[in-house]
């Protein structure tokens, strides 16, 4: 246990684990009231895709800015600052609905402003682990991160489908936004002697960027993870979009079976995020990555075809499971393998790839599910998923070797480069 909960020995750690979680959960409830609102004004697939898209394309086209920033500017300050437009956000968002005055543009307006701040609060966010544990801790502090962010997708969908079903879809948004006050006291009470502080390189800030981007493009480990990153998020990982048309039009649930449905996606997520806790090394990743991806494509093709509710929940579990490991496996190597000075702009890129590719990816679904259906929809994510874990596959024997070595580099694991297989089957 004491291993499993090593990076609680920091204090700032611990003072951001606990604001997160509340935070975070407020977060979730907001992610299932906005999309429930979205499906009730207008009844459309398409148009869940379109605010869906409006909210993350700003972190595709910003987060290499982000990343610039978050490494020349202190992170702490950088989170705080998001943290609390953030908050202002679902107050606005709150009284809009309350009041009886919210349109449907005035959705995608907040996701757009919203998906702004994103683009600048998660490379800083990402980057800001290392700042608080150190290398030494940081696999297990991305796991625990992984965890509270799934615990939070466990209990805000459930409590959302209910706060929706009794008092609307407002109040949801009322509750996010007093949650950001528990991560926003947390990062006030940081002791921030010993954190990192910004560097200036020298160069410009566009300068900057095209380092972070020239180091992704020659580095073969980094940059195979995150194309497949993106491939799934661009493929597969949309199908939560379509969470609403399941739950009403296919299993007919209402807004209680959404919550249940994203819930149980995120206790797959969390038992996926726990077992990564409990490893202490980054050696069989790679395969770990590699099966999660195939995994998550098999259970997404069962879970397309399925029209019993409980049945599809139940393949949720593996579903958020597969989806979790091979999020977090990707992270944690790509942060073993990149120098710190970087950190802030890999993690952008990272971003770009995971929630920056989730937008082409929602208006696809949406555009695809209107006219083939959901479930055909989903179904072929499913299948470009495996096709594309089988490939990562295929290319691991290649790219063992540099990463073996970039992680020793970054001090993360000790012995001649030629005697650590970091990327072989456990």
């Amino acid at each position: 246990m004491a291993h499993f909960l090593r990076s609680f020995r920091h204090r700032n750690y611990q003072l951001f684990f606990g604001g997160q979680l509340i935070s975070l959960t407020g977060t979730w409830m907001q992610q299932i009231a906005q999309s429930w609102l979205v499906y009730r004004l207008t009844r459309s697939a398409g148009l869940l895709g379109l605010v869906s898209f409006a909210g993350q394309i700003p972190v595709f086209v910003l987060a290499a800015i982000g990343g610039a920033v978050a490494d020349r500017v202190n992170r702490h300050r950088i989170i705080v600052w998001t943290q609390t437009l953030s908050m202002v956000l679902a107050f606005i968002l709150a009284a809009l609905t309350l009041s009886g005055a919210i349109r449907v543009w005035h959705l995608f307006v907040l996701a757009a402003l919203l998906g702004v701040i994103n683009a600048f609060d998660i490379p800083a966010r990402q980057a800001f682990m290392v700042d608080m544990v150190g290398r030494e801790d940081l696999m297990n502090a991305i796991a625990l991160n992984s965890s509270m962010v799934n615990g939070a997708r466990v209990v805000g969908p459930a409590i959302a489908g209910g706060v929706v079903a009794w008092v609307g879809e407002g109040w949801c948004f009322f509750l996010n936004g007093v949650s950001y006050v528990a991560v926003i006291i947390g990062l006030l009470l940081m002791r921030l002697e010993h954190v990192r502080r910004a560097v200036r390189s020298g160069r410009s800030a566009a300068g900057d960027i095209v380092d972070g981007f020239r180091f992704v493009g020659r580095t073969a480990p980094v940059l195979t993870l995150l194309l497949l990153l993106g491939v799934v998020s661009l493929t597969a990982m949309p199908y939560a979009v379509l969470m609403p048309v399941f739950a009403d039009q296919i299993l007919h649930g209402g807004a209680a079976g959404l919550g249940l449905l994203t819930g149980a996606s995120g206790v797959g997520a969390l038992g996926g995020a726990l077992s990564l806790a409990l490893r202490r090394g980054v050696k069989g990743l790679g395969t770990w990555v590699a099966v999660s991806t195939f995994a998550f494509g098999v259970a997404l093709l069962l879970f397309a075809w399925s029209h019993s509710f409980w049945l599809s929940a139940a393949l949720l579990v593996p579903v958020g499971a597969a989806m979790m490991v091979q999020m977090a496996a990707s992270n944690t190597l790509i942060q073993a393998m990149v120098p710190d000075h970087l950190r802030g702009r890999v993690m952008a890129v990272y971003s770009m790839m995971f929630m920056g590719m989730a937008p082409f990816g929602a208006l696809f679904a949406g555009w695809m599910a209107e006219r083939a259906g959901a479930p055909r929809t989903v179904a072929v994510g499913g299948a470009i998923c495996i096709g594309a874990a089988i490939a990562f596959r295929l290319r691991l024997p290649a790219i063992r070797g540099e990463a073996r070595e970039l992680i020793i580099a970054q001090g993360l694991a000790g012995g001649d480069p030629a005697s650590l297989p970091l990327l072989h089957r456990r």
